[in-house]
């Protein structure tokens, strides 16, 4: 592991999103860290407003901002709702860099997706993919765990199989319907992996390029179906929708950038289901 070059001991770290999934998990891991939290509600700062976000950080006057807020969701989601997405996301993204900048912030981390590279790109993709070819416009995603939406239209694909075959288990049905083929192969990241490698890139790591933080773990869709409907303990047969969209065939990352440093995931896909599932069971997960 390379040796440490930023210490977040002391320093005041503001977690942009800190109630959605990927923002909450970082508050979580930040609690080890003897640094000093700043959050804020939309109520409070709202990050699409140029004057407001650049106003909260001159007050607050944070060491480290990490960029966890925007508008996400599914396939669904991306495919009905494409120039909303991108538009409240680019003003999340403009305010809070140029104000954080304004401010003299000493280190800015922002939170990315796989989405950005394309469709086709090669396998596992390194970040030197980045803009080599046309987009997947349904923009799947592979990150899950305590926090997820389980909406029933915009979730993403963890959570909208947790909900659909919990449902089915509930009412007796005998079939459940997956989207797609079920050929396509995904990459999951269980979050709270996803918030030590971010503190792990805060506190080694400079350099200019982005970071790919995968699991390694490459399954397909239906192999994944079948773990979730273990992990409900659901009986029935999983039908898959094929006038359904599939999204991008493969998305695999390269972590090696990561891994050299000294960075590993812990959690096995089957341990971070069973995580999820308890937290859907227990009533403390998103419906909107």
């Amino acid at each position: 592991m390379i040796a440490k070059i930023f210490d977040l001991t002391g320093k005041r770290i503001y977690v942009t999103g800190h109630r959605g999934m990927v923002g909450s998990a970082i508050v979580r891991r930040l609690a080890a860290c003897s640094c000093d939290v700043i959050t804020a509600s939309r109520d409070e700062v709202d990050l699409e407003r140029q004057e407001q976000a650049e106003g909260f950080l001159t007050a607050t006057k944070p060491d480290v901002v990490v960029v966890a807020a925007g508008k996400v969701g599914g396939i669904h989601a991306n495919n009905v709702y494409p120039a909303e997405f991108i538009a409240k996301n680019l003003a999340i993204a403009l305010n809070t860099i140029q104000g954080s900048y304004k401010a003299g912030v000493k280190k800015l981390l922002y939170l990315g997706s796989s989405c950005i590279y394309p469709k086709f790109a090669r396998q596992p993709m390194s970040e030197e993919e980045l803009l080599t070819g046309p987009l997947e416009p349904t923009m799947p995603t592979n990150l899950y765990g305590p926090g997820d939406n389980y909406h029933p239209d915009n979730s993403h694909v963890v959570a909208a199989l947790i909900r659909r075959v919990h449902q089915s288990k509930e009412d007796g049905a005998s079939t459940v319907t997956v989207w797609g083929t079920g050929t396509p192969r995904r990459e999951f990241l269980f979050v709270d992996d996803l918030a030590d490698a971010c503190v792990f890139a805060l506190e080694h790591y400079t350099g200019e390029s982005h970071l790919n933080v995968g699991s390694g773990q490459e399954v397909t869709i239906a192999d994944f179906a079948n773990l979730v409907a273990g992990v409900v303990d659901y009986r029935g047969k999983l039908v898959f929708d094929t006038s359904r969209p599939d999204g991008t065939p493969r998305k695999l990352l390269d972590s090696s950038k990561l891994l050299e440093m000294g960075w590993r995931p812990r959690t096995s896909l089957r341990e971070g289901l069973n995580r999820t599932y308890a937290e859907f069971i227990a009533g403390h997960c998103r419906t909107s």
